[in-house]
Formats: C-alpha cells, sequence, structure tokens
C-alpha cells in the first residue's frame, strides 16, 4: 500500500493485511465557519453541545435545538462531521434515519 501525507506529497509504500477506513476523522468543515457553530477541531456542534452563546437566531428564543440541529434553524448534521459521534458508518446512518424526526418536527412548525 502506498500511503501519502497530504500536507508534504511524501509518499512511501508499507505491506499491510487490512485497510480500515476513516473518512471522517479530520473534519472538512472549513467552508462552514461563521455558518453554524464548530467546535475547535473544525467538528459540528449540534443540539446540546452548541454554547448558548452560538444560539443567536431568534428561533432559539422559544425553543432549543432539535436533536441534530445545528446552530442555523432547521439545518441538521449527522454522522462524521458531528462533534461526539462515534465515527462509525452504522452510527452515522442510524444518526441520519433519527434526524429525520427532527427535520418533520422543524417543518411542522414551520406549516
Amino acid at each position: 500500500m502506498t500511503l501519502e501525507h497530504t500536507p508534504t506529497g511524501q509518499q512511501h509504500t508499507v505491506g499491510c493485511s487490512g485497510l480500515f477506513c476513516f473518512i471522517g476523522a479530520e473534519a472538512a468543515t472549513a467552508w462552514l465557519d461563521g455558518t453554524v457553530a464548530l467546535d475547535p477541531a473544525g467538528f459540528v456542534l449540534t443540539d446540546r453541545s452548541i454554547p448558548k452563546a452560538a444560539l443567536v437566531d431568534p428561533v432559539f428564543a422559544a425553543r432549543d435545538p432539535l436533536p441534530f440541529e445545528t446552530s442555523a434553524p432547521g439545518v441538521f448534521a449527522v454522522g462524521d462531521v458531528r462533534h461526539g459521534s462515534t465515527k462509525r458508518v452504522a452510527a452515522a446512518v442510524g444518526e441520519g434515519s433519527s434526524a429525520v424526526r427532527s427535520v418533520y418536527e422543524h417543518l411542522d412548525v414551520l406549516g
């Protein structure tokens, strides 16, 4: 297997008997900065992990964020990108299916 150190481009080849994928090990969320609250590592803060100071939208004066909801009302995050997630594919799938309930609740309030 050939490994590459992304910042330097340096490559080296090693033998291996297994490969484990860690797609979400590093957050690729720089494009979200200033849009939703992020932790220091760049993972998206959701529901109870969002500091009160980050809940500036007037919607949050009337209610707490829904499960998996970000600091932007109606924007939800699940899987590896979410702060505190398990970082496993099965967990991400489960979070996605659970978040659907929050999406429906949000849409119901909008009418």
